[in-house]
This record gives structure tokens, C-alpha cells and sequence, in this order.
């Protein structure tokens, strides 16, 4: 482990990720939990639904009263409540180590802070870093105590290959039949487009929350002449003659690609961060509470 790494989460994190959690709470005044919970039909005390008695049923469920009036045995189901599950999918790929601090830490950071207050709320949380497949697995843990888990699982991810998040999220749904919340971070640089992916994940009853890296001076580039551009991502070489205009043509594609991003997640009701590094990662979760995405 680096000593970069070492310093990441230590006792000034640790501290800054306290005084989240308390402003987590002011802002959803005291309602944290309560509209958070996935419910599901079973043994619970609020009443959800009828259904025919069948053989080896709890007689203590029946309903007498239907009984008294049609002479048949129903059943009174009722709610009870499920362990939210919050995964992190965190993009490892190389176009992630781009960027001061890269976004690869960021994305890390910003993964402990929400997963944080996940354990907090004593949710079930886990954190699952992907490139073109799935580069490990923290299986899902609850309690405050277990931040630590989530440090020591963070310093030893590794970064991964290509990003392809149809593949890989293909994978994580095969290996995680629990629902839940997928918090989604990366700078979204899928050759094949981000939307088999995100869409595999709402098809399977996922609610995706998308947090959009990227660097602010990856736009304000003011190299001109002759260059040759390596893709971080597949290693393809670009011989090009960089011009004022090559340069608004660049920035223009990037504006463009967030905004088809950002519409996309609008229109599907899926919340969308838009998240520079030079905005300190406090200031992003803040940000996503003030929004109602993560906790309520």
C-alpha cells in the first residue's frame, strides 16, 4: 500500500465523514430511514393484502370477518420491511487515472463517504469495482464499524482495463439478486455507450443513482501543432494538426455528451451528478442529500 493511499482515509477523513453524517441528518430531519426501506409482503403489522387460505397456513392470520360474510378463508398479509441494499459501482478503468487528484481516488472517496452514512443508517452496503468485468467484490455489510472494511477494500483495489459497463453490469446482476440502490460513479468514456449498461440495471428493478466524473482542465486544453493523442482507454494513436477550432470542436463534444447523459437519467426519473474534481468531494455529498437521492 502507498503511503498516498495511506493518507487517503486516515483520521481527518474519518472526522470529515462525521460531520457528513450530521449534516446528513439535518437534512432529511429525522426521516432518514422511514421512506428509504423496500418493503415487501410477509409476516410484518401493516396490513397490505388478502389471499386464499391454503393448507398449513397460520390460522392466525385468517381473516373472521370475511369468513362471517362469504363463508370462505382468506389470509390478511401485511408489510414488513426489507434491509435497503446500496451498491457502489466504481469505474476503475484506465481513462479513471486521469486528473489531479485522478478520478480514480475521487471516485474512492466519495464511495467511503456515501457508504458511510449507508452503514450509518444501517444499510447494507457494497462496493463493486468494474472496468470491461468486474475487478472484485466487498460483499454487502452493515454497522458504523465496518468503514474500516470499506478503507482496507478501497486501498487494495486495484485499477482495471476497458471501460464496458454492458458487460460488466451484466455480471454484477448475475451475482447480486438483491435490488437496491446502484450508486454509479465514473467518467462514463464507454466506447460502447453508457446505456446498455444503466438500462440493464433499471431492467432489473436497480435504481441507479449516476455520479459524473470528469476534470475541469481536461477542457481547457491550449495545445496547438502537430500532436499524437494515445487513448487511454484502447491504446489507439491519433496522428492530428491541433487547431482553435479542433480545440471548441472538443469541448463542444464533451458538453454535448454529459448533456445526452444528463437528459438521459432526467427522463428516466434517475438521479445525475455532474462532478469536477476541483470540487472538493465533501461538497458533492452535501449536494446529494440536498437532492433527496441518497438517504430520505
Amino acid at each position: 500500500m502507498s503511503a498516498a493511499q495511506k493518507e487517503q482515509f486516515d483520521e481527518s477523513f474519518l472526522k470529515k465523514l462525521e460531520y457528513l453524517y450530521i449534516m446528513s441528518k439535518k437534512v432529511v430531519a429525522g426521516s432518514m430511514r422511514a421512506d428509504r426501506k423496500t418493503r415487501m409482503v410477509g409476516s410484518g403489522i401493516e396490513f397490505a393484502d388478502h389471499r386464499h387460505y391454503s393448507p398449513g397456513d397460520d390460522f392466525r392470520n385468517l381473516d373472521w370477518r370475511i369468513y362471517g360474510r362469504t363463508e370462505k378463508l382468506f389470509l390478511r398479509m401485511f408489510e414488513e420491511e426489507e434491509d435497503l441494499y446500496i451498491y457502489f459501482l466504481i469505474d476503475s478503468s484506465r481513462s479513471m487515472q486521469i486528473g489531479n487528484p485522478n478520478k480514480w481516488d475521487y471516485a474512492k472517496r466519495v464511495a467511503a463517504a456515501l457508504g458511510y452514512i449507508g452503514l450509518c443508517n444501517l444499510d447494507r452496503v457494497s462496493i463493486i469495482p468494474f472496468s470491461s468485468k468486474l475487478e472484485g467484490r466487498m460483499a454487502p455489510t452493515r454497522g458504523r464499524n465496518q468503514v474500516f472494511k470499506i478503507f482496507e477494500f478501497l486501498n487494495r483495489a486495484d485499477p482495471g482495463d476497458q471501460t464496458c459497463m454492458g458487460d460488466a453490469f451484466k455480471k454484477f446482476v448475475s451475482q447480486n439478486k438483491r435490488s437496491g440502490l446502484a450508486v454509479v460513479i465514473s467518467d462514463f468514456y464507454d466506447p460502447e455507450g453508457f446505456e446498455a449498461g444503466l438500462n440493464f440495471l433499471r431492467y432489473h428493478r436497480f435504481e441507479p443513482i449516476v455520479v459524473q466524473l470528469f476534470d475541469e482542465r481536461e477542457l481547457g486544453v491550449n495545445f496547438h501543432g502537430e500532436l499524437q493523442l494515445v487513448d487511454c482507454e484502447t491504446g489507439q494513436v491519433n496522428d492530428i494538426i491541433v487547431t482553435d477550432a479542433i480545440l471548441r470542436q472538443y469541448v463542444k463534444a464533451f458538453e454535448d455528451f454529459s448533456q445526452e447523459l444528463e437528459d438521459y437519467c432526467k427522463k428516466r426519473q434517475m438521479l445525475y451528478f455532474r462532478a469536477p474534481l476541483q470540487v472538493p468531494f465533501d461538497e458533492l455529498i452535501l449536494k446529494i442529500f440536498r437532492a433527496g437521492g441518497f438517504i430520505k
